[in-house]
């Protein structure tokens, strides 16, 4: 069975991601109370349905504590699973909730909108370390629908996930990346007016970053780091290791050393991915 478990935070597009799954020609529940979880994954082996993706989050009640117990249980059972747990920041589930008008399910009469966000943070807080992580706050639909459509390309075939992730400093720091490299310190080809409108994908950007010793200097000082620790993070049974390369901007300097490293490492793990936050 290819068991897909999806969670997050409410607004943070789990529906979309679910949504997207469905049309993938997954049987799809969604806000499953966490105790019915092995009954319901034994109910459709039995019933041979091979591809399932289960929606779990903070509507599903006060089991979310047994949820590691009941995913040790369906490894030993022989079921195999990935699991995705979306996020986004305060602000954003805010702008989210105020512009849709729809109600927060973990507010009341005595909490507030913001308030039930904390509460629900803090509630699946624990979730958000079991499996791979993405930070919906400045995608659109699309872009998540092809960030999910990548996440379950590699679903069953097991091991490390790499993936180097590009993003600019003065949109935040993602919440989904496990190690950080500042990369402002060097030359910025945005202050040039010819290569200002394109990015560090195109040509003439790569030959002005490559014409720096510096830019050489820190994309090997950062090749040498994740290789030296990837053996480590492949020991802690990491499904994903998240590398997020930043700039000012990021449409240049960290799409660049992205992409050059996706390159690099490609084989080095089973799957090797590259993501541009600020190109989304």
């Amino acid at each position: 069975m290819e068991l897909v478990l999806i969670s997050g935070l409410s607004g943070s597009g789990k529906s979309v991601a679910l949504n997207l799954l469905e049309d993938a020609g997954f049987y799809c529940v969604d806000n499953l109370p966490v105790v019915m979880l092995t009954v319901l994954i034994d109910m459709l082996r039995q019933e041979k349905i091979s591809k399932v993706a289960v929606g779990i989050d903070a509507r599903s009640g006060d089991g979310i504590e047994l949820l590691p117990e009941r995913l040790r249980q369906l490894e030993k059972n022989g079921v195999r699973y990935s699991f995705l747990f979306l996020q986004a920041g305060e602000e954003t589930l805010i702008k989210r909730y105020s512009e849709s008008r729809r109600r927060h399910p973990l507010t009341t009469e005595s909490r507030t909108l913001e308030e039930a966000i904390r509460r629900e943070s803090e509630l699946l807080a624990p979730l958000a370390e079991l499996g791979h992580r993405i930070d919906t706050s400045d995608l659109k639909a699309n872009a998540l629908r092809d960030w999910v459509r990548q996440f379950i390309s590699g679903t069953g075939e097991g091991g490390l996930t790499l993936l180097f992730q590009s993003f600019g400093f003065k949109h935040g720091l993602p919440l989904d990346v496990d190690l950080v490299f500042d990369v402002r310190c060097l030359p910025n080809p945005f202050y040039d007016l010819a290569l200002r409108p394109l990015t560090g994908r195109d040509a003439p950007v790569i030959a002005f970053l490559e014409a720096s010793p510096d830019v050489l200097r820190m994309r090997r000082d950062i090749a040498r780091f994740v290789a030296d620790w990837l053996p480590s993070y492949v020991r802690d049974n990491r499904s994903y290791l998240t590398v997020g390369i930043g700039c000012t901007g990021g449409q240049h300097r960290s799409v660049y050393l992205a992409e050059t490293l996706c390159r690099e490492f490609a084989g080095q793990a089973p799957r090797v991915l590259v993501r541009h936050r600020g190109l989304a």
